[in-house]
């Protein structure tokens, strides 16, 4: 399946026979202080930068109405955000995930984001649509 916008994707999550979290991480883009002339100007031209982790949460996906609200409560948290991955997890008994197997999926998607490691993870921008990361 072919997500191109944050509907698309809870949309997918909600039809799933098997229970869902849906886990978030909220990032910006920023610039290394070690950074060269030629990467400030690539930065300040709106390409570059590294990815630093704002923010994580685990929702399951019918508590969400719609990326806006869903924005908006995440403004309210951290209005900096440029960026949301999303990343998926499933209970494996099919019920409740206990709370610890939530948490190590969301430290492991920030250890992720840091390393520059997005594989199996769909980036949202502010409007909620998918975006490719180059």
């Amino acid at each position: 399946m072919n997500i191109t916008n944050f509907n698309e994707l809870l949309a997918a999550a909600l039809a799933q026979p098997i229970p869902q979290r849906l886990l978030f991480l909220f990032a910006r883009a920023e610039l290394p202080a070690e950074a060269s002339a030629e990467q400030r100007d690539d930065f300040e031209a709106g390409n570059g930068g590294c990815l630093t982790p704002l923010m994580s949460v685990d929702k399951a996906p019918d508590a969400i109405t719609s990326f806006s609200s869903f924005a908006a409560e995440a403004d309210q948290m951290s209005a900096d955000w440029e960026i949301v991955f999303v990343g998926a997890l499933q209970s494996s008994n099919g019920h409740n995930m206990d709370t610890n197997m939530v948490d190590e999926a969301l430290n492991r998607m920030t250890e992720a984001i840091q390393l520059g490691q997005t594989d199996g993870l769909i980036p949202f921008n502010r409007l909620g649509e998918a975006v490719i990361l180059s």
